[in-house]
Formats: C-alpha cells, sequence, structure tokens
C-alpha cells in the first residue's frame, strides 16, 4: 500500500514497528476525547463512550535490556 493510500491506524503501526527495539517512547496527548465502542455487532448496536483527557505513553524496548 503506497503512503497515500495508508489509513491511519497503518501509519501508526508503521512508526510503532520502525520505532520498536529502540528503546523510545511514543506519546500521545488526548484532550477530551471521546470513542463510541459498539458493544455489539450491527449499525444500529448500542455504544458505550470512552472519555480519554491525558497522556498515554507507550515504550518500546529490546528484549534482554
Amino acid at each position: 500500500m503506497s503512503s497515500s493510500q495508508a489509513t491511519w491506524p497503518d501509519l501508526a503501526e508503521g512508526l510503532y514497528e520502525r520505532l520498536a527495539g529502540r528503546n523510545t517512547t511514543i506519546s500521545y496527548h488526548f484532550d477530551e476525547m471521546s470513542v463510541e465502542v459498539p458493544k455489539a455487532t450491527g449499525g444500529d448496536a448500542p455504544r458505550a463512550t470512552w472519555k480519554l483527557d491525558g497522556t498515554l505513553h507507550i515504550r518500546t524496548t529490546e528484549p534482554g535490556h
């Protein structure tokens, strides 16, 4: 898939894979973000709302370090 056709999840996965094993920290900051998560399959399924407000840190490390 070319970068012009990549989705946001594809780009995030590529970045994580590139940084994995380099003892790198990736930080995401969320300011009052809401995510609706379906409780079941189907377009009219009820949804749970998750609220994110703050920073999420993801750290990659090499095994054995």
